[in-house]
């Protein structure tokens, strides 16, 4: 399965692990096929280390979502460069739509080497649009309320369509 989150800075498709991170991509795909991420931004860019986005719109409301997951995190999938995970809370299962693409490799987010014994699952792969992240992890960040690194320029997913099931 695959879903291309059409962005200002272009276009990026990710390939989502419906074996290894069932639930997780069942979950993200269905975000997709909802519209949810339509006109929401990447609010947390942070250039060494990944860029964060799917919950906020461009005036850094948040938006409702539906229950939170369960963290598969155990799944044998590692946080490396080009990976797509689920941002959560302190809660291991608290994942509900943020994601996260990873910009450089963060394997101490993994289960097997994260302090909190369950890690960050991942649930896909960036297949093109390895540029487009690249271009969006360089933008300038600064404060904006109680929110750091976020973009000073909206960085916003336009729409979002599963174009592979």
């Amino acid at each position: 399965m695959k879903a291309a989150l059409n962005t200002t800075y272009g276009t990026i498709v990710i390939s989502l692990d419906t074996e290894r991170a069932p639930e997780t991509a069942a979950n993200f795909a269905q975000y997709v096929r909802d519209g949810f991420y339509n006109g929401t931004i990447f609010h947390r860019v942070i250039s060494n280390f990944m860029i964060q986005g799917g919950g906020f719109t461009e005036d850094m409301q948040q938006k409702h979502t539906r229950e939170t997951i369960r963290n598969e995190s155990a799944n044998g999938l590692s946080n490396e460069t080009g990976t797509v995970a689920m941002a959560r809370t302190s809660d291991p299962h608290s994942a509900t739509a943020q994601f996260f693409i990873n910009v450089v490799d963060n394997h101490f987010l993994d289960k097997s080497r994260s302090q909190d014994g369950w890690g960050y699952c991942v649930f896909g792969k960036i297949e093109e649009g390895m540029e487009v992240v690249n271009r969006i992890k360089a933008v300038s960040t600064g404060n904006r309320g109680f929110h750091q690194d976020v973009p000073t320029e909206t960085v916003l997913i336009e729409s979002a369509e599963l174009i592979e099931e």
